[in-house]
């Protein structure tokens, strides 16, 4: 049994099999997700588990180059987007409008998603794994 870390077990396999430049996208209980896509539903209840609690958890184990949010979450909710260029600590953030967000999802490669139970609109954001080498 897993002590520590990720211990959702589809959520693990997802963050070990990807490679450079794929896409991770942690989203509220909203965003619309592509059929067929490979999803991860964390979602309990409104708001469990929250979008930062679960960006924290994959934090620890993804190795990030990259990170993509929107721009109406980042005027419109400087709380949020405060806390996440903290816990991203110096990775590049990108910021598009919420339209363009929803693109880059729906054709964006190799891209998978983890749905938080969050009600916080535009609590969303897209993680482009790096490599450790």
């Amino acid at each position: 049994m897993k002590r520590s870390g990720v211990l959702n077990s589809g959520l693990s396999l997802i963050i070990a099999s990807m490679g450079h430049t794929d896409k991770l996208v942690i989203c509220d209980s909203g965003l619309p997700i592509p059929k067929n896509s490979e999803v991860i539903d964390l979602a309990l209840t409104k708001n469990i588990p929250r979008f930062v609690d679960t960006l924290k958890v994959i934090l620890e184990e993804l190795k990030v180059e990259e990170a993509i949010v929107t721009n109406e979450l980042a005027k419109g909710n400087s709380k949020y987007f405060k806390e996440i260029s903290s816990l991203l600590n110096g990775i590049k953030i990108k910021k598009v409008n919420h339209e363009r967000f929803k693109e880059i999802t729906r054709n964006g490669g190799n891209v998978a998603f983890v749905r938080t139970g969050e009600a916080t609109p535009y609590a969303n954001i897209i993680l482009v794994s790096g490599v450790t080498f």
